[in-house]
């Protein structure tokens, strides 16, 4: 390649300079961003991981120590490991398709379509904070409406937040009543599939269910992907939520000198993200946080490169 560029005349060559240079021009504010903001994060997460640093004295290398402790010695990390996995296949999956659900439902309504789209939407802008504390107090075991009203008409009362086999169900309710976001993307790739089709396999004699998956299905696919993969990412960051709800059902919800157990009840909304601020706020061990994030972008990585496969192969078997 070197010896073609070397041969060509020396006015093609400026030119295509004057192309390389103002290419890495317009590419330059991308390239800044993706150093500052991703790539030297990262490399400095990779490098913390193998070190003995509590954010005030030098770092120390200490090999696979860090790595050692996490995996062997730091206390409930499979369990935490566990619940984020939890989330991210039951939490993930139901709201995408409560999501899908809904969007189908507002897009054939035609009386009040503007009312129902606005009633699911507004939930989505509460704060995290805000609407987690709310579920709380509907959700709880003793004096809230929702045990209430199922007792009033005979069924079991669970202890949601305060039971650790309800714990992350409830978690799971809270994502899917702020299910606006993922209710317009759906809605707009839903009124986007060409309505000649549906026409055609009307004329097929298909019904509701295989117009869904030989029309609808593979025109949104793209969309349920972006869906998927987004959910996967939030599910793996998943932090607030989680230690609001356990602070609100175990009663510490603020003040100074309060004890709180993370993860409660009994570390069942114990995730990954609780364990980096432990171990790197509380207790000034970055190393060991760092591994943690380490393991957090591998699982996510691993996940969203095996919709992304999957999604390639279900466009080819279309094909």
């Amino acid at each position: 390649m070197a010896h073609v560029s070397s041969t060509l005349p020396p006015a093609l060559r400026r030119k295509r300079r004057r192309e390389a240079a103002r290419t890495a021009a317009f590419l330059s504010p991308w390239l800044i961003g993706f150093g500052f903001f991703f790539l030297y994060p990262l490399l400095s997460t990779v490098y913390f991981s193998f070190m003995n640093y509590d954010g005030f004295a030098a770092p120390t290398f200490v090999g696979l120590r860090n790595w050692d402790f996490v995996f062997t010695k730091y206390p409930s990390f499979w369990q935490g490991m566990g619940n984020t996995l939890w989330l991210v296949a039951v939490m993930v999956t139901l709201r995408v398709a409560f999501g899908l659900g809904v969007g189908l439902l507002v897009t054939k309504v035609k009386t009040g379509s503007g009312f129902f789209r606005t009633a699911f939407y507004l939930p989505y802008l509460a704060p995290p904070v805000a609407a987690t504390m709310a579920f709380a107090f509907l959700l709880n075991p003793g004096t809230g409406p929702v045990n209430h009203l199922l007792g009033e008409i005979g069924l079991p009362q669970p202890g949601w937040f305060t039971d650790p086999s309800w714990s992350k169900p409830a978690l799971t309710m809270l994502a899917m009543w702020g299910i606006g976001d993922l209710m317009v993307i759906f809605m707009a790739a839903l009124l986007d599939v060409p309505r000649e089709q549906y026409e055609a396999a009307e004329l097929d004699g298909t019904s509701a269910p295989q117009r869904f998956r030989f029309v609808t299905l593979p025109n949104i696919a793209p969309i349920v992907v972006f869906a998927v993969v987004t959910g996967v990412i939030q599910a793996m960051q998943y932090y607030t939520q989680a230690i609001v709800a356990g602070k609100v059902a175990s009663g510490v919800i603020g003040g100074s000198g309060q004890q709180f157990e993370p993860g409660y009840p009994h570390g069942s909304t114990w995730t990954l993200p609780q364990m980096v601020y432990n171990l790197g706020f509380q207790r000034f061990d970055t190393g060991s946080a760092c591994v943690v994030a380490i393991i957090l972008f591998a699982i996510s990585m691993a996940f969203t490169s095996l919709l992304m496969r999957r999604r390639a192969g279900f466009l080819n078997s279309e094909d």
